[in-house]
């Protein structure tokens, strides 16, 4: 289970990245290009993602210290 939210953490981060730079005009071809809302929407993203996996990890670290 902890490797699943871990996962799903990743995939939101590179998402968010994605969204970030569609929203700076890095990445074009979408109507998020060049909107600094999907900038922000993205940045919140990876800080969402990062906290998910983060916490996976932590948690499946803290588990094989007490095995």
């Amino acid at each position: 289970m902890r490797s699943g939210v871990g996962i799903v953490g990743v995939l939101i981060a590179l998402v968010g990245i994605v969204w970030v730079g569609q929203g700076l005009g890095y990445i074009k071809g979408s109507f998020m290009t060049g909107d600094m809302k999907w900038f922000w929407i993205g940045l919140a993203m990876i800080l969402a993602g990062s906290v998910l996996g983060g916490g996976a990890w932590l948690r499946s670290r803290r588990g094989q210290s007490r095995a």
